[in-house]
């Protein structure tokens, strides 16, 4: 049944190339919504949480902070309705996924830039 998934996913689903980017990364995302028969582009810019799976299941979780709240949204790679990925900062962190971002004000969450 795996096997089937793998192939219909490697054959049907259209692959977007999209840049390297990780846990720390500061991003912006463009995608497409449709409203009725209107469609618009919005953008999402925020620090990316995690990257999950691989593949064409791949998903990536990117958090920013709204006035005094926090917004996070998770992407799946391949959606459809995704344009294109901007890297505006590579972050420097120690772990895959950074849950503990979440409980970080202030000055501590900030994340150090990574230098290139």
């Amino acid at each position: 049944m795996e096997e089937l998934v793998k192939f219909v996913q490697d054959e049907f689903v259209t692959k977007k190339e999209f840049p390297n980017f990780g846990a720390g990364d500061t991003i912006t995302v463009y995608y497409e919504i449709r409203e009725g028969e209107k469609t618009r582009t919005q953008f999402f810019k925020g620090v990316v949480i995690q990257v999950k799976g691989t593949g064409t299941s791949q998903t990536f979780t990117i958090r920013k902070m709204s006035g005094t709240i926090g917004v996070e949204r998770i992407f799946p790679i391949n959606l459809p309705a995704l344009q294109k990925i901007e890297i505006n900062k590579k972050g420097s962190v120690r772990r895959k996924r950074i849950y503990y971002f979440r409980g970080l004000t202030g000055k501590k969450a900030r994340i150090k830039e990574k230098r290139m």
